[in-house]
């Protein structure tokens, strides 16, 4: 029976090659519903094979399922067959997780580690890791870092003991990973980046040069760990290598694909009989060249052809130069896919470049991210008339990922429109936002909050203050998170103090206060900054100068030294300029006056630059001097016919009054997806500042806590400063 089963093992492997998965499956299922008995070792071999099949080529988590807990039963009556139990644990341990079946992940996951706990050999020791591994995914996913820390550092004491650096840095990186979604204190999350870089100087440059999924991994955990902490100028130099090591890789990728193709163009011209010996001799040539060269371009996976383990879940049947691979074999694995990294690059880029008001730049990057994105959820299945309800379980995560940032590059795109006054383009990008969500309420659950916020600035933005100040309270009832909130208060406070009267200044200082008693226990200076611009308007509003000048120039130094935002620098100047002029120090309010003016002329921000020349012009009017006062008053009377126009535009849009509108997003909630979704943890980040995966890619999201990408107060407070 042996050779019985070694021809449909075969004649499997040939049907898969041919791309006729079920057929293949046919052939291997042959053996197990057999009447005649096979050695239990055959069975089991099988129906691993037949598991990974299915993982890698479709949604039948549970028919894999099925064949794996059956070879389990098989494999308990063999004394030996390591390698087999190592393989089955593994897999079914990526079903549980698949399913959101957390507990009996752990329970599997725990039996493989105490299998390995007695060996010392290479082999016991990279399947301790894979376990170590996925076990730190499922603590993740219920919460538990402590624990998932520990998981990750005893797979950091393996690849130690067995002199394996890139599985160091591997496990390094994990761990970097969760203390950034789990933020306890600075030491700690600065310890372990400081680790990474330990390991990474430490492997071999070439060897560096290999491990491609693991540099981009790194870096942006760094870039993350940057931005968190408000260090935009050490982020750069990150941003910057990743983005030379993507055009790199896209250009290998591109001559890859062209070798190829004249590869496979040779292979079919030395297939025709008429061709001339002279003839086929060239093109053989020829043929032997290229196959040479595509033998250098491509270095070897790290899943060899033997492995059981599936290359990637949820019916993605990538290649291996599509993937980011972050450890060799048995753990194997991505962070995310290549296309989602490549999107994350651009997105960084966006959210470096924007404060900086390189727009240009920014609005390719959108661009370029939501089209690599777009092209993504076609392949899941995600077309116009979709909706979450319609998804396959398997399929939710990477769903997940991908429309997580597609929302980032929507929230950026507003920012960036209503920065530059093109309400009507913002109006559209929020539109499409709300769209989504409506579509995709769970797995977008946690982008309500976002949403409202941006309805808020877009409020404000356009001169309806009390409807932006209800939509930004809307936003801080939406969010557990205290950063979030404190962002908000601050907005609606600053469109109290532009709706001018004593009631609404008293709700912006109800507002304000108790931000501002917390502002030092946040994480680097945005939230202090922020507060520190809207209590200064407040303490103008109070006539107490000299204060407001104190807590203004204390926000203005820390904006520019640390956040780099030239929007909020050029508000935070004009602000002072007002109040140097109101101090009768003209010469410093002329110079403060004319920095600001050029910055919001880098900007675009018209609303900023009307209220700058109508502070210029009260400066010229004190010193007398006539003809740069008229001068003055023409070019602001020119900005604000641009700025009116604009308005009447957005006010006339078929989307104003829905975006305005003081109700909340109405949407269908699905029962079934969310009770599946109740055994998977705390809905996704909306911010996709840690992508949630630790390791090997989950199927089911984790927490994260922190936020990447903020919208500026720049975005909201510029518009009132010409009414006060």
């Amino acid at each position: 029976m042996d050779a019985v089963a070694e021809g449909l093992w075969g004649l499997a492997d040939y049907q898969e090659q041919s791309g006729e998965i079920g057929k293949a499956i046919k052939c291997l299922e042959a053996i197990c519903q057999s009447d005649v008995s096979f050695f239990p070792i055959v069975e089991v071999k099988t129906r691993l094979r037949i598991a990974t099949l299915l993982l890698k080529h479709s949604h039948n988590v549970n028919h894999a399922r099925a064949h794996l807990e059956r070879a389990q039963l098989l494999l308990k009556s063999i004394p030996s067959c390591f390698d087999l139990k190592c393989r089955a644990y593994s897999l079914l341990s990526q079903c549980y997780h698949l399913v959101g079946s957390i507990a009996p992940q752990k329970q599997v996951l725990h039996k493989a580690l105490e299998l390995t706990a007695t060996g010392y050999d290479i082999g016991v020791k990279l399947w301790s890791c894979n376990f170590n591994s996925q076990l730190a995914n499922a603590l993740i996913i219920e919460g538990d870092y402590q624990s998932s820390i520990a998981a990750l550092d005893a797979g950091y004491v393996c690849a130690t003991q067995i002199g394996y650096p890139e599985l160091q840095m591997f496990f390094a990186t994990c761990m970097l990973h969760v203390h950034l979604m789990h933020w306890e204190d600075e030491s700690s999350v600065g310890q372990a980046v400081g680790k990474c870089d330990e390991v990474w100087e430490f492997l071999d440059p070439q060897k560096r040069q290999q491990c491609l999924g693991l540099f981009f991994y790194n870096e942006l955990l760094h870039i993350f760990y940057r931005l968190r902490i408000c260090d935009y100028k050490n982020a750069t130099p990150h941003i910057e290598r990743l983005d030379a090591a993507m055009k790199a890789d896209l250009k290998k990728t591109q001559h890859l694909q062209q070798l190829t193709k004249e590869f496979d163009a040779l292979n079919e011209s030395l297939t025709r009989p008429e061709l001339h010996h002279r003839e086929r001799l060239a093109l053989s040539e020829k043929q032997s060249r290229i196959q040479h060269q595509l033998a250098s371009l491509t270095t070897l996976s790290s899943t060899s052809k033997g492995t059981l383990e599936p290359a990637c879940f949820g019916n993605m049947k990538r290649t291996d130069g599509d993937k980011l691979e972050l450890a060799p074999p048995p753990i194997d694995g991505e962070w995310l896919p290549k296309s989602a990294v490549y999107a994350l690059v651009d997105l960084m880029m966006v959210v470096l470049s924007r404060p900086k008001g390189n727009f240009k730049d920014c609005g390719k990057r959108i661009q370029s991210g939501m089209h690599t994105i777009q092209e993504e959820l076609l392949k899941l299945g995600i077309t116009d008339g979709v909706r979450e309800v319609n998804l396959q379980h398997s399929a939710i995560w990477m769903a997940g990922v991908y429309l997580m940032l597609l929302m980032q590059f929507f929230e950026n795109k507003v920012a960036m429109e209503l920065t530059r006054s093109e309400f009507v383009e913002a109006q559209e990008a929020l539109v499409q936002m709300k769209n989504w969500f409506i579509r995709f309420p769970t797995i977008l659950q946690t982008c309500e909050s976002i949403i409202e916020m941006l309805r808020g600035q877009y409020a404000h933005s356009v001169g309806c203050y009390r409807e932006a100040a209800f939509h930004f309270i809307e936003a801080v009832k939406l969010t557990e998170s205290k950063s979030m909130q404190a962002l908000c208060q601050i907005y609606a406070a600053v469109s109290y103090i532009c709706i001018g009267d004593s009631e609404s200044s008293t709700q912006a200082l109800d507002l304000i206060g108790p931000v501002y008693r917390m502002m030092d226990s946040f994480v680097g200076v945005r939230e202090k900054t922020n507060c520190l611009f809207a209590y200064g308007l407040l303490l103008m509003k109070q006539q107490d100068l000299q204060e407001a000048r104190n807590r203004l120039a204390k926000g203005l130094q820390m904006t520019h030294n640390q956040l780099g935002n030239l929007q909020l620098v050029s508000q935070y100047l004009t602000v002072l300029g007002s109040l140097a002029l109101a101090l009768h120090d003209t010469g410093q309010a002329r110079e403060i006056l004319r920095s600001s003016l050029t910055l919001a002329k880098k900007l675009s921000d018209i609303p900023t630059q009307i209220w700058v020349l109508s502070v210029l012009t009260a400066l010229y009017q004190e010193v007398g001097e006539k003809g740069s006062e008229m001068e003055n008053v023409e070019f602001q009377k020119s900005r604000m016919d641009a700025l009116q126009q604009k308005l009447v535009d957005a006010h006339s849009s078929i989307h104003h009054i829905e975006l305005i509108d003081t109700v909340k997003i109405d949407v269908q909630q699905f029962h079934q997806l969310g009770s599946n979704r109740s055994t998977m943890g705390p809905p996704m980040s909306t911010n996709l500042d840690i992508p949630e995966s630790v390791g090997l890619s989950a199927p089911l999201p984790g927490h994260s806590t922190s936020k990447l990408v903020d919208i500026d107060i720049g975005n909201i407070g510029r518009r009132g400063k010409r009414k006060m």
